[in-house]
């Protein structure tokens, strides 16, 4: 009896002690990060590993929560069996909004997110970065530079593109040569997402969809550890050279990093051989700290300053000189365990951009005038968001608020003709601000078989010019707006089987305008060298948008397909006014930004993965956006083209040995605005390998080459070199390349 009781103790016990379980993907086997689990009235999410930890209790339901893999129940005899192996394995599922991979493996209908590696880390423009996502072309000026990201068609404002889910950057520059995504700080990421469509509406106003970057989380450790990366590479066609790093210490309350990036390039050649303007120094540096002031509250502060100095933008007017910005975000979470609000993020921040560009390297023949333009951007603002988790929904709401201001001047100095000596001062953005105070909330109700999705968002805007120049108050009658715009997104999914499901999701989102398409005064920034004139009495954009989305997966094989249509209504676009002078002779007159009454974009992405055994996989993709401008009858400008996409990965020597090689076939594109001057292009193909060869935990090489065949092409975004005999700036030829990294993160 004695050895009985004994026995029961010991077994008692075992079951009593804590243990951890390894809530893993079922295909990849890797941890999943914020499982929110509740067994036996105690509830928490999984860590960075997706380690969660138990004691067991008997008779106790397990139950999980995660936006990629839904809700899940499991049984008291379920449980037992997940604490003797230590590993319990989900499956992802497709209830969750349209959305992509960013770079590994796209899918369309999908939301898995992109892990950062150390040769992205490298690279010095998230735009470039972005264009490996197949819905996402990007808007060119320069050669290496500055590259501005097109979704489906949308661009500029149109896009909600955030760092960490809230802040944000205004490009200070006129032309955008340092558009948002210029000044995300990549060495800080560690993964991105994009959510396509006005369906996601938590991180802002989504009116075309939402870029968010998410910067690397607290990784605290029991004892304090010294932390590091370093990598660096080299590419033979522009001479470019970049370096990145890290390093720090994690330990049980407090982590801290610093971060610093550089790179450098020179001009390079294209296929044809011709030299293209591409020199360009980027710096970045910085550092984020993560305080635990408790088991279920962190506090963290992101600083970090991007510098960018001499880069040639051959398709602009000017260069850019200096750009300098400084991004601060202070941050605080909390999870509660014992409640229906489960979490609780709270952040602020502030982006200053200082911008100086000016015209004195250009050739130019005769050169009339020297011109310089300083100016400036500032946003600050802050977000606080709720998650609710009840028995079969949960719930996110909150508020935010954001503040956009915009000044600075072009001064030109007249070197021939009657004015010659005189400087002239052109007020560029006129003191301009937009406010924007926005309530949100996010329900997702998961049903047997079915998961529904309603978003919504209600945005208070408001804007002025604080210091308006004299021949833009004779244009309008008054200079302020205050505009309210409901938004709201419906849709779900339908699980027809483990494998298959289709989901459709049904949004409206009204958008105000921004700053430039309010207050720019009479400067070229748009795809002619017209002279852009803002409108401070445009109604806001409507995106009537749907999307159908279907998903086949099983072990081996994803198949995405995502139809989309967008019904727009007074879509901001531009039209000449004969009867107003450019500031400049040298431009061909001026355009007021004006409505549309009616345009249409419509497109889809179809995206096939296979894994065919256990070194050889593909993905294949194709992607194509149509726009129509209604009003006029003639295709909306800067619409990409039809696009083809298909990468071959291996896999050898247990993973250390990784081949690649990619094909990217661009159609023509012969819709175009001839309104807007744009003009045919013609088709192109480009096949890029490498290999990577991970020599050790700690170290690891990547060669390959870029445009291996040499092709002599240009994309349809790619703006055209100033001067006479325009050519568009055609992307590098062949360039080799090699990468090595060492990291002990």
């Amino acid at each position: 009896m004695a050895y009985v009781l004994v026995l029961l103790v010991v077994v008692h016990t075992a079951y009593s002690q804590e243990k951890i379980i390894k809530i893993a993907d079922k295909k990849t086997e890797l941890g999943i990060a914020d499982v929110h689990y509740q067994y036996d009235n105690i509830r928490g999410f999984s860590d960075k590993e997706g380690n969660i930890v138990l004691s067991f209790t008997e008779g106790a339901q397990l139950f999980l929560s995660h936006l990629q893999y839904g809700k899940v129940a499991f049984s008291a005899n379920e449980v037992e069996t997940f604490v003797e192996k230590g590993v319990l394995e989900l499956q992802q599922s497709s209830t969750y909004l349209p959305a992509t991979v960013v770079l590994v493996h796209p899918t369309a209908g999908d939301k898995r997110k992109m892990k950062f590696t150390v040769q992205n880390k490298l690279a010095h423009d998230a735009g470039n970065l972005l264009e490996s996502v197949p819905s996402i072309s990007t808007i060119r000026k320069s050669g290496a530079y500055g590259f501005d990201p097109v979704l489906r068609g949308f661009k500029y404002d149109q896009i909600n593109l955030v760092l960490d889910g809230s802040q944000t950057a205004s490009a200070a520059c006129p032309n955008r040569m340092d558009p948002a995504a210029s000044q995300i700080p990549i060495n800080m990421v560690t993964e991105a997402e994009v959510l396509k469509g006005p369906h996601s509406l938590r991180y802002g106003n989504a009116f075309g969809g939402t870029i968010n970057f998410k910067s690397s989380a607290p990784d605290f450790k029991e004892k304090s550890t010294p932390v590091g990366r370093l990598g660096t590479s080299y590419e033979s066609n522009g001479n470019i050279f970049r370096t990145e790093g890290v390093a720090g210490v994690s330990g049980s309350k407090v982590d801290f990093r610093m971060f610093g990036a550089y790179s450098t390039g020179d001009d390079y050649t294209d296929g044809d051989g011709m030299d293209i303007a591409a020199r360009f120094n980027r710096l970045n540096w910085g550092g984020k700290v993560g305080v635990k002031i408790s088991q279920t509250q962190n506090v963290g502060v992101l600083v970090s300053n991007n510098i960018a100095k001499d880069v040639d933008f051959p398709a602009l007017p000017m260069d850019l000189r200096e750009d300098n910005t400084w991004l601060v975000n202070a941050s605080h979470s909390a999870v509660f365990y014992d409640k229906a609000l489960s979490s609780w993020n709270t952040s602020v921040y502030g982006t200053m951009v200082d911008h100086l560009m000016d015209n004195y390297d250009k050739v130019l023949d005769p050169r009339m005038v020297d011109a310089i333009t300083d100016a400036e951007t500032r946003n600050y603002g802050g977000r606080t968001e709720l998650r609710f988790d009840f028995n079969k929904s949960y719930l996110y709401a909150g508020a935010d608020y954001r503040f956009e201001s915009a000044d600075g001047y072009r001064e030109r100095t007249m070197l021939m003709g009657p004015m010659a000596g005189k400087v002239l001062s052109d007020n560029v953005w006129q003191d301009a601000e937009i406010k924007r105070t926005g309530l949100f909330g996010e329900w997702h109700i998961a049903q047997p078989g079915f998961q529904f999705v309603v978003s919504g968002r209600l945005t208070i805007n408001s804007s002025k010019a604080n210091n308006p120049d004299p021949r833009f108050e004779e244009i309008y009658s008054g200079l302020k707006s205050s505009q309210v715009h409901p938004s709201l997104s419906v849709g779900g999914t339908r699980l027809f089987n483990e494998n298959i499901s289709l989901g459709l999701w049904a949004g409206m989102a009204t958008r105000s305008p921004g700053i430039a398409e309010r207050y720019i005064n009479q400067f070229p920034i748009g795809l002619d060298p017209y002279e852009m004139l803002g409108n401070p009495d445009l109604d806001p954009e409507i995106n009537n948008q749907l999307d159908l989305v279907f998903r086949y997966q099983t072990v081996k094989t994803n198949i995405n397909i995502n139809v989309f249509t967008s019904v727009l209504r007074d879509y901001i676009s531009s039209e000449i006014r004969e009867d107003l002078q450019p500031a400049m002779n040298t431009s061909p007159g001026v355009r007021q930004f004006v409505n549309i009454k009616k345009a249409l974009m419509t497109g889809f992405e179809a995206n096939w993965t296979q894994q065919y055994n256990t070194f050889l996989s593909h993905d294949l993709g194709l992607v194509y956006t149509h726009g129509q401008n209604q009003q006029l009858d003639e295709p909306l400008p800067e619409i990409p083209p039809m696009e083809f996409h298909y990468h071959l990965m291996g896999n050898f020597v247990e993973g250390k040995v990784k081949p690649e090689i990619k094909f990217r076939h661009a159609m023509k594109q012969d819709r175009i605005a001839t309104s807007y001057g744009e003009n045919e292009t013609p088709a192109f193909s480009v096949v890029d390998a490498k290999v990577s060869w991970m020599m050790s935990r700690v170290f690891n090489a990547t060669a390959g080459v870029q445009n291996l065949f040499d092709e002599a092409y240009y994309e349809h975004l790619a703006r055209s070199v100033r001067g006479a005999g325009a050519r568009p700036i055609y992307s590098p030829g062949r360039s080799f390349y090699v990468t090595l990294t060492i990291s002990f993160l």
